[in-house]
């Protein structure tokens, strides 16, 4: 894998990533608020609980899947962190 795929595969996995969270945060939480309350979720609509919950949990899960994945391709392409690659705080730098 050369460095342009490299990054252009962090580019898209970024631009995916965002697309998400942007249809979870305003698509679901602002814009289909509405619509979602005619559902309840534990006894409360869900177009207010997608806005002040669930739309963090669904951040929170793709950082999540961002590291995971940007480790993953990290390792394909020979970039992972080892022991003699990373520094610590006794080391002199």
């Amino acid at each position: 894998m050369t460095k342009e795929q490299y990054w252009q595969a962090q580019i898209r996995r970024i631009l995916i990533l965002l697309a998400v969270w942007a249809v979870v945060a305003f698509g679901m939480a602002i814009f289909g608020a509405e619509a979602l309350n005619a559902y309840r979720f534990g006894g409360i609509p869900f177009g207010f609980w997608m806005a002040q919950q669930g739309a963090i949990f669904v951040f929170v899960a793709l950082i999540y899947i961002y590291a995971r994945a940007s480790d993953k391709a990290d390792e394909a392409a020979g970039l992972a962190e080892t022991a003699e690659t990373t520094s610590t705080a006794t080391d002199a730098h």
